[in-house]
């Protein structure tokens, strides 16, 4: 029997020739990844190990970005915490203000993952590394306090679910269309600690950036990881931000897949997923007037440079509608950079919203936007959950940069196509 591309990578990590969905093994890992939130009680945990040494200091990524700068006492001790440890075992992958950026952007970008890898991080979105080729998913705490000392990891190896993409999108719709479309078709179950496999023609039409957004979202199918091909765009990618060794798996021809499912892209519309659930969607056609208090662009979802360039082609010009806060955040401290050479940084301002530094901040409610009892948000980011953004009373609306950003304009869930 045939295996899938996550399959062959669990193999390959576990020194295996076969391995088959069900079975259990233990691989080797390329990265462990922890944040200023999940690292601190992986280092209590790892303090209770006999062994308390890291096993590879280049192969550990730590990650301050949930609540950086700090924005209160409790995460200014989180993140003493994890600077100590850091400076301790002089973990090479360190970032901090200044230099850091939201994880899942920041790690493709420095290079520090490639297609054949298999990563494990303290943060669910860390599926998001499937865009590269890579097996990536996410663990709890103590699972990363394992692997930073023995630099391994326990699987049960998945079954699969291919995606078939064919056709390109039209205007308007992107990657997180696309995912949103796929949650909404098979829920935030549908794929249950199962890898969801993208093939088809279609992929050569997505961008890299979309690709990790669609990744970014797998989890919230309920996947254990989501994984692309690695084409020509993927290994241009890869060239331009790292020097690493590739390995590229290719899915079997006789891979077993649970289901399949066949997704047009050229049907797709822009989508939005409504409170509470990512699966809760509608196309903006079918959105009805709702109404909106505030808006972010940003997140491991969607704050990379081409989100930042489709909101200022949309916001140029404009203005934030009367009551509505806008919130932009650049992914990493690198898009920051590039936003503002290209004058984007100055459009948002001129357009009434704000720009933040790097930073989760809004998306676990945890600053830099969080809502009133009542209040209604627009959001680029991958979770609607009650309370996620703040009150328990108040709602969010998953969507696109496009989406999100004419919603801003208009005060309410828009389509970038209303604006004439």
């Amino acid at each position: 029997m045939g295996m899938t591309m996550t399959q062959k990578i669990l193999a390959a990590h576990a020194g295996l020739s076969q391995v088959t969905a069900g079975q259990l093994i233990e691989a080797d890992l390329d990265l462990v990844l922890g944040n200023d939130i999940t690292s601190p009680v992986a280092i209590n945990e790892m303090a209770k190990l006999e062994n308390q040494t890291v096993f590879d200091k280049d192969k550990i990524a730590l990650v301050m970005d949930h609540f950086i700068p700090n924005k209160d006492i409790k995460s200014a001790e989180n993140c003493k915490c994890c600077r100590e440890f850091a400076c301790k075992h002089e973990i090479t992958n360190y970032f901090d203000v200044g230099e850091m950026g939201i994880e899942h952007a920041l790690l493709p970008e420095k290079g520090l993952v490639v297609a054949g890898d298999a990563v494990i991080g303290a943060d669910s979105h860390t599926c998001t590394y499937g865009a590269l080729g890579a097996f990536s998913t996410g663990v709890g705490s103590t699972d990363m306090a394992a692997a930073m000392v023995t630099g391994k990891a326990w699987f049960k190896v998945p079954s699969a679910i291919r995606f078939e993409l064919v056709g390109k999108p039209g205007k308007w719709v992107s990657g997180k269309d696309v995912i949103l479309h796929i949650i909404g078709m098979i829920g935030v179950d549908g794929a249950l600690y199962r890898s969801m496999e993208f093939t088809g023609e279609g992929i050569a039409s997505l961008s890299m950036d979309d690709r990790f957004t669609i990744c970014n979202m797998a989890i919230e199918a309920g996947g254990k990881n989501g994984i692309f091909p690695v084409d020509d765009v993927a290994m241009e990618y890869i060239k331009e931000h790292s020097t690493r060794e590739v390995t590229v798996y290719e899915a079997d021809e006789d891979a077993e897949y649970e289901e399949t499912y066949t997704i047009d892209l050229s049907q797709l519309k822009p989508t939005v997923s409504f409170p509470h659930l990512p699966e809760n969607t509608k196309t903006i056609d079918e959105a009805g007037e709702v109404k909106i208090d505030q808006a972010v662009i940003g997140s491991c979802t969607n704050g990379r440079i081409s989100d930042m360039r489709v909101a200022a082609e949309i916001l140029k010009g404009r203005k934030v509608a009367k009551n509505v806060r806008c919130i932009i955040i650049p992914a990493t401290q690198a898009i920051y950079l590039q936003a503002m050479r290209e004058g984007l940084l100055e459009i948002f301002v001129e357009a009434g919203a704000v720009v933040s530094t790097p930073t989760c901040g809004p998306c676990l409610g945890g600053y830099m936007g969080i809502l009133a009892a009542g209040e209604r948000c627009v959001s680029t980011t991958n979770r609607n959950f009650v309370g996620r953004m703040g009150h328990v009373k108040s709602e969010i609306y998953l969507a696109s940069p496009a989406v999100a950003a004419a919603s801003a304009v208009l005060g309410r869930l828009a389509c970038p196509c209303e604006l004439n």
